[in-house]
């Protein structure tokens, strides 16, 4: 059974004066429907672009320069402007990184819903209004009548959060993004947007790709998981898996540096390093500078994503994927992790309004 979305070999190129980036290369994943589906890794790794490309919203200097992004079975990448805007916003909706920008300072927060109604379900506006004001209702907004007229500026940073889920399920759609929606948020109004929007993507039978730094939100809220590092996928799997058995170095490293619970070390756990020059990312593994495990063959060979346990190359009906010279070459010694693993959700629920 075909996957709602299907990225292949997903391509995506930033043409600057400094040299030429590429910050998604030759990445494949899948999202079923229903599922929520996490998307992980350090700041620079290639997830927000990722997720604008798969809506077509990747503007000069970048340019989608290979692969298929198949939603519903349909290539979006082979459709014209006017027909990725037909798909987007009303089968596909989109969660900003920051709410209040996303959001047009001159128009009330309930019109620019509405008018997002009226475009895609051909409401009128009285009636766009109504299923307006009552999505502002269903995702928080007290008093969302009257919260309708009110702009931006007069939304907190949570309530503009909330309007942005409100914006991105008004249409009903299949599948919604959701790119960092917890960015600048403290982190009592993060629990609560992100129990919101996964409350909301079951209520609306809606699948979610959601786009995080923090493995912490990904324990809490993702059916599956994919971690990348300097552009590529290093790893997928089942969130329970990738918490409790991960198979590359780099999820390994971010797993020991989350702090936890009754933990008495005077140090977090870090990866040295830091990520690649995206102009100029190091031959093999892009990892190897940074793997405690690294080889010489790694400094050669590019690692491809294969099923860890066969070491056959992995495919995007697959759950289980790592690119790591150990499963085709077996390198390290079987790459023995000692990471101790806890609920990451313990001390997310806080208290406090969105205020």
């Amino acid at each position: 059974m075909t996957a709602l979305l299907e990225v292949e070999d997903l391509t995506v190129r930033f043409h600057t004066e400094a040299g030429v980036v590429t910050a998604v290369d030759g990445l494949s994943y899948r999202v079923e429907a229903g599922e929520t589906f996490g998307v992980v890794g350090e700041s620079g790794a290639g997830k927000s672009v990722t997720a604008l490309s798969v809506l077509g919203l990747i503007d000069d200097p970048g340019r989608i320069e290979g692969g298929e992004v198949r939603f519903k079975g349909e290539d979006l990448l082979s459709m014209d402007e006017s027909e990725r805007r037909s798909v987007r916003g009303d089968q596909i909706g989109l969660v900003f990184q920051d709410a209040r920008a996303a959001l047009n300072p001159a128009y009330t927060v309930g019109e620019q819903i509405a008018e997002t109604i009226e475009h895609h379900l051909g409401y009128d506006p009285s009636a766009a209004r109504d299923r307006a004001i009552r999505l502002l209702d269903r995702v928080g907004i007290a008093e969302a009548e009257t919260r309708y007229s009110d702009h931006p500026h007069e939304f907190s940073g949570g309530m503009c959060q909330r309007a942005g889920i409100a914006m991105a399920l008004s249409c009903d759609p299949d599948l919604v993004v959701a790119d960092e929606p917890t960015t600048a948020l403290d982190v009592t109004v993060q629990a609560r947007v992100l129990d919101l929007l996964a409350e909301l993507a079951d209520e609306f039978d809606v699948a979610v790709q959601l786009v995080t730094h923090d493995l912490g939100v990904i324990a809490g809220t993702c059916d599956r998981a994919m971690v990348m590092y300097a552009g590529e996928a290093v790893e997928t799997a089942p969130t329970e898996e990738l918490y409790y058995d991960p198979k590359h170095p780099y999820t390994a490293g971010l797993l020991g540096s989350i702090p936890r619970l009754g933990d008495d070390a005077d140090r977090l756990s870090t990866i040295p390093g830091t990520p690649p020059d995206p102009t100029d990312p190091p031959p093999g593994c892009r990892f190897h500078p940074r793997c405690p495990f690294a080889e010489e063959a790694c400094t050669r060979t590019a690692p491809a994503l294969v099923d860890p346990e066969t070491g056959e190359p992995a495919t995007l009906d697959g759950d289980r994927a790592a690119a790591c010279l150990e499963y085709t070459q077996g390198l390290s010694g079987g790459l023995e992790y000692s990471v101790e693993v806890v609920d990451e959700t313990d001390g997310r629920d806080g208290g406090g309004p969105d205020e």
